[in-house]
């Protein structure tokens, strides 16, 4: 029997609206692509991303067309020089990580060289809101880890807001690319007063050299400023941190690419992710163990998961069941 591939698009509703400066969604829109071989399936999940061109129309049709080199046998390096970093790499991509575990009967970690995984913090969302409704996140207080959406107003009040209600919980502030050089100018001796520990992608992508030169009194993190490990040279002097996301490398393969690359040029390591079930976010688990910060909440925000989810709890993210994804 030769591989076969399948792929199709999936809405996962949310539990309540996720809020973010450049929008608000109310669904997941994911597109899961299956590659069959004999009695074994692996499958992979991505979610296309319009600040990078996607749709899942154009991401379906990108698997869709991999289906030939699939089935001559096409492996995860192959499929590296095959199709461009994103999204529709990164549900290929792990459908074949997957699959080799699965018939290799060998734990994707172990396939992929790193430490087995383990329970690991990991940062709990707060979106962008009124300053009040977003006192409300005193409900995570015990969270060892909180992630806050701002936009372009009100910044220090609704971090405020949420330090006041979660005293001790380290806090991400994450502008999405929402503001400019002199609105950062403006309050970030505010969030280090307030002991933010991470600013994310502050300025938009393209404006990243208005960076040159300013010495942070809070590290800063690139996300939408880094895809792959080719990006990494003309970050280096203006972020301390970088933000690995399968679907931004084209999958596992790139992140742990990413990764080495980072930490090798003296980054830190966000490992990131969409709003998307717990089979998105099983690959990237196999990053935290060498991450500075785990961003993998997504699930979080679905009125309901996968069969064999992610266990949360208190906080913590645990390791994928095999039945799962690796």
């Amino acid at each position: 029997m030769t591989r076969a591939l399948s792929v199709r698009a999936e809405q996962w509703p949310l539990d309540r609206p996720f809020t973010i400066a450049r929008g608000t969604k109310t669904v997941a829109e994911v597109v899961v692509a299956e590659v069959a071989d004999a009695d074994a399936v692996g499958r992979g999940e991505a979610v296309p991303y319009a600040r990078y061109g996607e749709t899942v129309a154009d991401v379906v049709a990108a698997v869709e067309a991999m289906a030939p080199a699939v089935a001559a046998g096409l492996d995860r390096l192959a499929l590296a020089e095959a199709m461009p970093a994103g999204a529709a790499r990164n549900a290929l991509d792990c459908a074949l990580w997957d699959l080799e575990a699965k018939q290799s009967g060998q734990p994707a970690w172990a396939l992929a060289g790193v430490a087995r995984p383990q329970p690991v913090p990991t940062a709990e969302t707060i979106a962008l809101d009124d300053p009040d409704r977003m006192a409300a996140a005193r409900d995570l207080a015990e969270r060892p880890l909180l992630k806050i959406k701002v936009g372009g107003e009100a910044v220090v009040e609704r971090v405020a807001a949420v330090r006041a209600a979660a005293p001790d919980a380290r806090l991400i502030v994450d502008a999405n690319e929402g503001w400019d050089r002199p609105l950062l100018d403006s309050v970030v001796d505010g969030l280090a007063g307030l002991g933010v520990a991470l600013i994310e992608q502050p300025l938009p992508a393209a404006e990243d050299a208005a960076l040159a030169g300013f010495a942070s009194p809070v590290p800063l993190c690139a996300d939408e400023s880094c895809h792959t490990a080719a990006d990494l040279p003309r970050l280096a002097s203006i972020y301390d941190v970088v933000n690995v996301k399968l679907d931004k490398t084209g999958g596992l393969t790139g992140a742990l690419e990413l990764a080495a690359a980072a930490q090798a040029a003296g980054f830190s390591i966000m490992v990131g992710c969409m709003v998307a079930t717990s089979l998105a976010m099983a690959p990237a688990l196999l990053l935290a163990g060498g991450a500075a910060f785990v961003d993998l909440d997504g699930p979080l925000w679905l009125a309901r998961d996968r069969d064999h989810a992610l266990r949360f709890d208190g906080g913590l993210i645990h390791p994928a069941d095999p039945q799962l994804w690796g």
